[in-house]
């Protein structure tokens, strides 16, 4: 019966139904050097869609009992870097068991923030069988190795007018990470929760299970101006010309062909993530759920327009005392 159950849930998330026609509408506005603001609509599209889209995917991640793989915080501290080291145990979040609550009274401190995808999806245009072509949201294959995890995150977590609101400061907040599309292209973008704002779909002050935050952060440039590419162009080092192709690079429209090539840019774009809490250990300050990101990718430092990236997984953090 809960392999049923579990089937379903995946066979959901999978799917391109409702929650990847919805997600179209809410695609961030194009880039310029400046950056790009995701506009007030299509922050409220995804909030509304990734409530659906968080009650599916912890169907599947947190039905019954944890699973016989997971691992609780107090069982990684308690092994040594040898028998962590090849095992992928370090890419892992703990799990919580529980089913309590946390009243937040005054200033908290949410530690080692820890937040692992499970699932990468690309928004593609796919052709149908009548061959009309559409809008939706693809999986891909990861290609990056055991490196895509966040982990140590932490930042205040208080109540502002009326509702918990966390905020990002520090930890490792950002994991370069490819995958792959269907057709063998490969999607690069760098995972991040930088700048994060997170406040709660509900006032008040207790985190409990179904206790939902969420809100947006910025997407730096996946390559840095030290990064030099092909032909030795750079942001803030190298040539700024291509200098084997001379012949395209001059005359009176000077390098229009090139000018995105040859003019390398740092942008930062914004992303919108929410949570959703689905256990509690109180004891321990401890909470666990999943959560619903959504991305730009790579631009190529400005050649590129930069692919809509989707991210599901599991988070766990820990509430302490500020």
């Amino acid at each position: 019966m809960k392999v049923a159950i579990s089937c379903v849930a995946l066979s959901a998330i999978s799917s391109v139904s409702a929650f990847q026609t919805s997600f179209v509408g809410s695609r961030v506005k194009s880039l310029s050097r400046d950056g790009v603001n995701m506009s007030m609509t299509a922050q409220d599209d995804f909030k509304n869609v990734a409530v659906g889209a968080l009650a599916v995917f912890a169907g599947l991640s947190f039905f019954g009992a944890p699973a016989a793989d997971a691992i609780t915080k107090d069982q990684i501290d308690s092994l040594s870097y040898m028998q962590v080291k090849g095992t992928g145990l370090a890419n892992r979040c703990p799990e919580v068991i529980g089913t309590e609550s946390i009243n937040v009274n005054g200033k908290m401190k949410l530690m080692d923030l820890c937040i692992e995808p499970k699932v990468f999806q690309v928004l593609e245009e796919t052709a149908t069988k009548k061959g009309e072509t559409k809008k939706e949201y693809v999986n891909t294959k990861l290609m990056t190795r055991q490196t895509y995890t966040l982990y140590g995150i932490e930042g205040s977590f208080a109540p502002e007018e009326g509702k918990l609101t966390f905020r990002e400061k520090d930890g490792i907040d950002y994991a370069a990470t490819t995958v792959q599309l269907p057709g063998g292209e490969r999607v690069p973008f760098l995972f991040t929760v930088k700048e994060l704002v997170a406040k709660a779909a509900t006032s008040g002050n207790s985190v409990a299970p179904g206790f939902q935050f969420g809100g947006g952060f910025s997407t730096p440039s996946y390559r840095t101006g030290l990064f030099l590419d092909p032909k030795g162009r750079g942001g803030s080092t190298g040539y700024d010309m291509a200098v084997a192709l001379p012949g395209l690079q001059s005359g009176e429209e000077g390098d229009k062909e090139m000018f995105k090539e040859n003019n390398k840019t740092f942008d930062v774009t914004k992303g919108q993530i929410e949570f959703e809490v689905n256990r509690v250990d109180a004891s321990a300050g401890e909470i666990g759920g999943v959560f619903v990101s959504n991305q730009k990718g790579d631009t190529d430092m400005g050649s590129k327009t930069p692919k809509d990236v989707l991210v599901k997984g599991i988070f766990y953090g820990r509430l302490v005392p500020e």
